[in-house]
């Protein structure tokens, strides 16, 4: 990619914090971060954080971490990712979301920021800012997307983090992570990934009526919605994608695009 080509649009499913214990993964997440250019700066927008009207996080260095899971060793609580704060991304949001946008000067990075951040870039050297999900509502996330595709232009990195599929009722660690997904993960996985390759939007915005399973494949829609600010970010270069990760883990699909 060239310095002056558009810098990509990321969706990605996040994992949990055990993820950094996984060697395949961890992996796929490490040779990915190598190949996307270093962006100027990262906006992540996560599936653990809705708050209306749109937020964004803390712009002081230092602020902790959200450790918001619970039930997991101590190692887990432990984590650090000490990025350098945004404070001109957080202006050039505001400036592209509107006036509505408001300030958390106490949020720090959740897990669904900084748990994918770690491996992708593990130096923590770049500037990183939280955006809240404002809704759910498909056609509302990808207008906000739209509105901040503009910072593409500025070499700003924006990080959609979700899950492809998310039912915790088929996490079983016993069975470890390579076990056979449920047949509704496998099928709605299989959906999505046709349907972003024929850039099938209106579907995917309609996901519910349209996809195979997918109030079983999403119990709840946070960590789809996500992908509607994705697509809306990357509706100036034709969605255009490329499924870079595949798979799945402890049944949940782990497939992540680049726009």
């Amino acid at each position: 990619m060239s310095g002056m080509a558009t810098i990509p649009v990321l969706y990605l499913s996040h994992g949990a914090p055990p993820l950094a214990d996984d060697v395949t993964w961890t992996g796929e997440l490490r040779a990915w971060g190598k190949d996307l250019p270093k962006p100027k700066d990262i906006l992540v927008v996560s599936a653990h954080w809705e708050a209306a009207p749109a937020t964004i996080s803390s712009t002081t260095a230092h602020t902790p971490l959200v450790y918001d899971f619970w039930g997991f060793e101590d190692r887990y609580y432990q984590v650090t990712y000490d990025a350098p704060p945004a404070p001109e991304l957080a202006q050039k949001v505001a400036r592209a979301v509107g006036g509505s946008v408001r300030q958390d000067p106490g949020r720090g990075l959740d897990h669904g920021a900084y748990v994918p951040l770690v491996e992708l870039f593990p130096e923590a050297d770049v500037p990183v800012l939280q955006l809240s999900l404002p809704t759910l509502d498909p056609r509302k996330l990808y207008a906000l997307g739209e509105r901040l595709a503009e910072l593409r232009d500025e070499g700003t990195l924006i990080v959609t983090s979700g899950f492809t599929t998310h039912n915790l009722r088929w996490f079983h660690p016993q069975e470890g992570p390579g076990g056979t997904p449920p047949t509704a993960s496998s099928e709605f996985d299989h959906w999505a990934a046709e349907a972003l390759a024929a850039k099938d939007i209106e579907g995917i915005l309609d996901f519910e009526r349209t996809a195979p399973a997918a109030r079983e494949a999403h119990p709840r829609t946070e960590h789809w919605a996500p992908l509607y600010v994705a697509l809306g970010a990357a509706a100036g270069t034709n969605h255009d994608s490329t499924s870079v990760i595949d798979g799945f883990w402890y049944g949940l699909s782990k497939r992540s695009w680049q726009f």
